[in-house]
């Protein structure tokens, strides 16, 4: 029982990740792979949809250039290899705080936006992913709002 307990926990983090432990780099991984989610969910593959996300992720978790390309990295490889945001959004619920959750369903919209178009699909999974972390439908729109505006 423990070493599927093990093996179960292990697989949350790869062992190569140099974002282990903390549950900052926890956390960052964790975000970083539901923001890669958002990028490929409209199928369209823009540069300045990856600039965005490396933008954000470096003004986010406070990063130089190569630390957010690595932590770019691990989050893609995260997201091909999860079957479900579960893996993401139960690491999000045990450490974030409600408004840290909101700040990641923003960052997620900033994600969204940088084509300057919403396509359904996009928010199909920031809702999914606001209903997963506890983020009430009004810190979503309020969200989305804030995100608008800055555009």
């Amino acid at each position: 029982m423990m070493t599927k307990l093990k093996s179960l926990l292990d697989t949350l983090l790869p062992p190569e990740s140099n974002f282990p432990g903390d549950p900052q780099n926890v956390i960052s991984l964790a975000s970083a792979a539901l923001m890669v989610e958002v990028l490929l969910s409209d199928y369209e593959r823009k540069p300045e949809e990856k600039k965005t996300l490396r933008d954000v992720l470096k003004k986010s978790f406070a990063l130089n250039q190569a630390t957010a390309d690595e932590l770019l990295q691990q989050a893609q490889k995260a997201q091909r290899d999860a079957t479900d945001y579960f893996r993401f959004t139960s690491q999000i619920n045990e450490i974030c705080t409600p408004q840290e959750k909101i700040l990641l369903i923003e960052n997620l919209w900033r994600v969204a936006y940088a084509d300057g178009e919403l396509h359904h699909y996009e928010e199909h999974v920031i809702r999914r992913i606001a209903d997963l972390i506890y983020v009430s439908h009004t810190d979503f729109i309020t969200a989305k709002l804030r995100v608008i505006e800055s555009v």
